[in-house]
Formats: structure tokens, C-alpha cells, sequence
């Protein structure tokens, strides 16, 4: 039982090697594909797909946009041509939200110069208003912050695109020649995160990363998900934009202006300032949410921050996921371990239809679970692994079938060879053993033996014509086919027992010297239940007892009696020729003897030869009822 199923195992290793090298290929050209950067724009659009579809999520409240859109630029006749709004203005909007008690407000429109009239009442909002955060610019090119405000009230504004043109980072603090400078995102949270007892502290797994509270905001680096060797100077976090078609409540200046909003809406929350208007052209590109209509692709930046402070507060007090990535070693032993099922699926499926719908239902698998993963906050190479698990899935079906193709032609050719041996061996290899016989055990001269030599010779040639004449003209039906010789086939899809008898008569026939002793002949031949034979197992059963038979006929000198019997008893069946002759003389097993053994192993049976007392053979096959066996064999 153990050398059989250590056998198929081996050969089931010796068929994955097939497909084990062309699979490995694949693997490796794809990781090398991803490792030069190839891939990366795909992973990136996979990833902003996964970000747009995810489910909506309710309005965030604890932030309210002020966007100054295009009609409240018209509506003012006397604007700067370099700013939609005056310093009066927006020194009346500053502390018009002020009276309404919000937690910060942040500027998100640059003043480092003066937009008169107004800009005297501009500084003074600057300095009194101690909770406004604004910002400058210091990444590339600098622009300066407002005057009169604080470090503490000033942070950056700068976004890091990608080389596609779209944001999916946000970069929260970076060294500078005039120090370090933090990002207006985590300015703004700063603020309203002191207001729970939340403090901006080093993290304690990444030093270089920032932490609020107990949440640490997982640090962007260059290979992070699925970038190659990117810049990731600074303090930069993946940036998990919150979904839904509402992100914010926005207000205009007009409504803001004119009281049509609910006050609750900015007491005690987060107010950002920014520009909302299309003419202005503050836009980030990203297709991980819903655009700007009919801007396709665009986000105003103002909502960017707003993006970039939520997911800062979100995560310390809601526990809402930031973006995180696997060590790379993980991420290429997550392609390879799908590179390796499209493998052993290309090898386990018996057609190309079944491998496309198993490839489909695992690559529809590979997707939702990637897909969760990243709702859960865990961003891994679904392309990469995508691919592989296509190609070496799809395309090795191919190769194995082929292989599968060539190893059945392979086996089917060696049963041919071992049927056609068996038929030579049991008919003219007997006739020849006669002729040797004839000629060694016969003290006369040649010429007196020579007429009864031509005789079976005759006979020898005509029993090869009849085996050529067999391959030749049945070759459609040679696999349910027996030949006997002397022209006689025998359709092995007929039961057992009939076939048996068939070849037990045809056997007793044939002209061997100690049939000619025989005065008692028995025979039973009971109908079995044979279900769970294969043709080939009824074949080998045949050519056991013609071989049994052929025994008898030769080496039992001095038989009278011959049994020959095929029955059941207590769940096992037997077939065994039994004879009185002289018995075993030699302790030399020959090739029916070893075959007889080959045969007992494949039936999961027992082979026996024994001598009887006082005289005789027994010869005897037997085999388990047992359904298991056959179909384990």
C-alpha cells in the first residue's frame, strides 16, 4: 500500500516538472517585470479602481469646507487678478467663523503678498485668531506664509504626484533649509487631536514615523505596495480617501455669508478655506474618488486636505485603517504562492474548459480578496500575482495536455507490446518450446524428425500470421479485443465467466502432451460481480488461465485430473487450476510466475503455486471484493 502510493506520488512529481520550469519562468519573468518598474502603472490603477468601488462611507462632519466658488468671485466686481478674494474679505470670513467657535480653521490660499484694500484688517485677524493654521509652500520653489503667525500656525501645502500625474500619497513633514516643516494636514489634526488628549509624538515601531496617541501612521517607503525605487523623502503616508459620492459638507462664501447653514455645522469642528472655483484651476488629479463634474479625473485641492487631515483623525479616534503595505518579502512569496496554484491547476483540471472556469473562479477570488484586504487596510500586488496565475493556469493546460497526450500514447503503444508478447508467449513461443522439446528429449537422427518438425513449424507460422493478421485488421477494437489464435477473437466486454470458459476450452485444445493424459476433467465457472473490472483486469484474468493451462500441459506429467474453478467466498474471488501431474520440479520462478505476482499486486490480491500431497499443483488467484481496491487501482 505505501510503495503504491509512494509510486503515484513520485509519478504525479514526475508530471508537475512538466509544467514545474515553464510555471517558474513565468514567476520570475514577472517579478523581474515588477522589480524594473513595468508593472507599476497597472498596480496603480488597480489600486485606485479598488479605492473608487469601495462601499460609501457617511458624510465626515467633524470637517466643514468653505470653498469660494466661481459666483462668489463674480459677485465681486473688484478683485486682484492673482487672488479670487480681497485681505478685507477674507479677513471678514476668518472672523465671521470665529464667532461660530470652530475647533481650527485652516487657510488653504497663499498670502504671502498684500491683496488691498483690506490687508492691514487681514494681519489682525492673523494675530488674533490664535486657532488659524495657513500655509506656504517650500517644495520645490517656496512661496512665503502669511505674516504675524506663529511656526505652529503655518504648515505646507505641497502634494507629491506621481509620474502618471495623480496623488496617492500625502506628504506630512519634511526637513527644509529653514527647519522642519510640517504639512497643513497634520497641522490641523495636531490642533483638534490636543483638544482629546491626543498629542504628535515619534512612533514606537518606525522612529521616523509620526504618531498620535496610540495610532501610528504607517510610513511610505520606496517600494512600498506597488512602487518601484520611489523618492520617498520626508514623512509621506499612502493617502485613503474617504469614499462615497458626499465626502464633506462645502459652503460657500455667499451662504456662509448670508447665514444659510446650520451653525452646529462648524462649532467645535475642523474649517478649511480654499478655492472652489474652475477658473482658478486648483486641481489635483486622482481616480481613486469621484471627480469634479465636468472636470473628469480632477479633485480641488481644498478637498485634498480635507481628505489628508480626516484620514489623520479618523484613524486615532475611530480606528478607521490608514493604508499599509507587506514587507517585500512577502509580497513576492504571495505572487509566487498564486503563480504555483495556476500550476497545480493546469495539472489537476482534465480540460481546457474546467482550467478557465477554475482559473476564472480563483482569479475572481484573488481580486475580492485583494479587494478586502485593502477595505481592511492592506494594500498587496494583485496584478503581479493576477498574471501569473493566468498565464501558468491557462497556458501550462496546454503543456500537460500535451505531456498527458504523449504519456497515454506512451502507455497505450507498451500495452500493445506486453498484449502482443502475452499472445506470442502463450501461443507460438509454446509451439517453438515444443519444437526444442521434440528435438532435445528425442534420441533420433534428424531425418526421421524432421517431418513432425516441419509440422510445428507450420503450425508456428500460421500462429504469427494469425497474430499479424489480428494487429492488422482490428486495430479499432484490439483494446477490447483477445485473440486466442487460430483466428479466434474473444470480446472481453462479454461477462467473465463466459470468456473464461471460452479460453479454458480453446486452451484444452491445443495440443500440448499432457492433455492427451487427462481422464477427468471439472470446471466451474460462476457469474461474478465485475462492475469494477476494467477491460484490462478481464484481460489479465484470461491470460492467467490460458497461462495456468499451458503450464498443465506442458510440466504435469502423469495428469489425470484437472479442476479448474472460479468462485466467491467470503468476500474474496478465486480462480485456481488444480491437477494431479507430477508437480513443481524446478525452484526457478519463470515469466508466467512473475507475472502472475505483478498480476496478485495490481488486484491488491494473493498469488500462490504450490505442490500438493501427494501429488499435483495448485495454481491460485484471488482478489477482494472490495470496490476500494479497484478503484484505487
Amino acid at each position: 500500500m505505501r510503495s503504491r502510493l509512494w509510486r503515484r506520488i513520485q509519478e504525479e512529481i514526475a508530471i508537475l516538472r512538466v509544467g514545474a520550469l515553464p510555471g517558474i519562468v513565468v514567476i520570475t519573468l514577472v517579478i523581474i517585470a515588477r522589480l524594473t518598474g513595468f508593472m507599476q502603472s497597472l498596480e496603480w490603477l488597480a489600486f485606485d479602481s479598488f479605492l473608487r468601488l469601495r462601499p460609501d462611507e457617511p458624510i465626515e462632519q467633524r470637517i466643514v469646507l468653505v470653498g469660494i466658488n466661481e459666483d462668489d468671485i463674480r459677485t465681486r466686481k473688484k478683485y486682484a487678478v492673482d487672488s479670487p478674494i480681497l485681505d478685507r474679505d477674507l479677513a471678514q470670513l476668518l472672523f465671521k467663523l470665529q464667532t461660530y467657535k470652530p475647533r481650527v480653521i485652516g487657510l488653504d490660499i497663499y498670502r504671502d503678498l498684500p491683496v488691498n484694500p483690506g490687508h492691514a484688517e487681514l494681519v489682525a485677524a492673523f494675530s488674533n485668531l490664535k486657532n488659524l493654521i495657513a500655509i506656504e509652500k517650500v517644495l520645490p520653489d517656496e512661496i512665503a506664509p502669511p505674516p504675524k503667525l506663529s511656526p505652529e500656525q503655518i504648515g505646507f501645502a505641497d502634494q507629491i504626484i506621481d509620474t502618471d500625474g495623480k496623488l496617492r500619497r500625502s506628504l506630512l513633514g519634511t526637513p527644509t533649509p529653514k527647519g522642519y516643516k510640517f504639512s497643513l494636514s497634520v497641522r490641523l489634526a495636531e490642533v483638534y487631536l490636543a483638544h482629546e488628549g491626543i498629542t504628535l509624538e515619534n512612533g514606537n515601531r518606525d522612529r521616523a514615523a509620526m504618531r498620535f496617541g496610540n495610532t501610528e501612521l504607517p510610513r511610505f517607503l520606496t517600494n512600498s505596495g506597488g512602487y518601484v525605487r520611489t523618492d520617498a523623502g520626508g514623512v509621506q503616508v499612502l493617502l485613503n480617501f474617504r469614499s462615497g459620492r458626499e465626502r464633506f459638507r462645502t459652503l460657500s462664501l455667499h451662504a456662509l455669508k448670508n447665514e444659510q447653514f446650520n451653525p452646529d455645522w462648524i462649532r467645535d469642528r475642523i474649517v478649511i478655506i480654499g478655492i472652489t472655483s474652475p477658473s482658478r484651476k486648483d486641481f489635483i488629479t486622482t481616480s481613486a474618488i469621484e471627480s469634479i463634474k465636468p472636470a473628469t479625473g480632477r479633485v480641488y485641492g481644498l478637498e485634498i486636505q480635507a481628505h489628508a487631515v480626516s484620514q489623520i483623525i479618523s484613524a486615532a479616534l475611530d480606528s478607521r485603517p490608514m493604508l499599509n503595505t507587506w514587507l517585500d518579502v512577502w509580497e513576492y512569496i504571495w505572487i509566487v504562492a498564486w503563480g504555483f496554484l495556476g500550476i497545480v491547476s493546469a495539472r489537476l483540471t482534465k480540460s481546457p474548459l474546467i482550467n478557465l472556469l477554475v482559473v476564472g473562479l480563483a482569479s475572481f477570488s484573488l481580486v475580492f480578496v485583494s479587494y478586502l484586504l485593502l477595505i481592511w487596510g492592506w494594500w498587496v500586488p494583485v496584478i503581479p500575482a493576477l498574471i501569473v496565475l493566468a498565464l501558468n493556469g491557462v497556458e501550462l493546460t496546454a503543456l500537460y495536455q500535451h505531456d498527458q497526450a504523449l504519456r497515454l500514447g506512451i502507455k497505450a503503444r507498451q500495452a500493445i507490446i506486453e498484449r502482443t508478447f502475452e499472445t506470442i508467449h502463450n501461443g507460438p513461443q509454446q509451439n517453438l518450446a515444443k519444437v526444442l522439446k521434440l528435438v532435445r528429449d528425442r534420441d533420433l537422427p534428424i531425418n526421421e524428425l524432421l517431418p513432425e518438425i516441419e509440422q510445428e513449424l507450420e503450425k508456428l507460422n500460421h500462429e504469427l500470421r494469425g497474430i499479424y493478421e489480428f494487429l492488422q485488421r482490428e486495430p479499432l477494437n484490439q483494446d477490447t479485443s483477445l485473440y486466442l489464435g487460430k483466428s479466434l477473437v474473444l470480446n472481453l466486454q462479454d461477462p467473465l465467466h463466459e470468456i473464461l470458459y471460452q479460453v479454458y476450452n480453446h486452451t484444452l485444445e491445443r495440443e500440448f502432451p499432457c492433455f492427451k493424459t487427462i481422464r477427468i476433467k471439472i470446471r466451474n465457472f460462476e457469474p461474478i460481480d465485475e462492475r469494477h473490472l476494467t477491460i484490462e483486469q478481464k484481460r489479465s484474468l484470461c491470460r492467467f488461465l490460458e497461462e495456468a493451462l499451458c503450464n498443465v500441459g506442458k510440466h504435469a506429467t502423469g495428469v489425470t485430473r484437472l479442476e479448474v474453478n472460479c468462485s466467491s467466498f467470503e468476500g474474496w474471488y478465486t480462480l485456481s487450476i488444480t491437477d494431479d501431474g507430477l508437480g513443481i520440479s524446478s525452484s526457478t520462478e519463470g515469466r508466467g510466475t512473475q507475472q502472475f505476482r505483478n498480476l496478485a499486486r495490481q488486484f491488491k490480491g494473493k498469488f500462490r503455486r504450490v505442490s500438493l500431497s501427494p501429488r499435483g499443483t495448485l495454481c491460485e488467484l484471488s482478489w477482494s471484493i472490495n470496490r476500494f481496491w479497484f478503484w484505487f487501482w
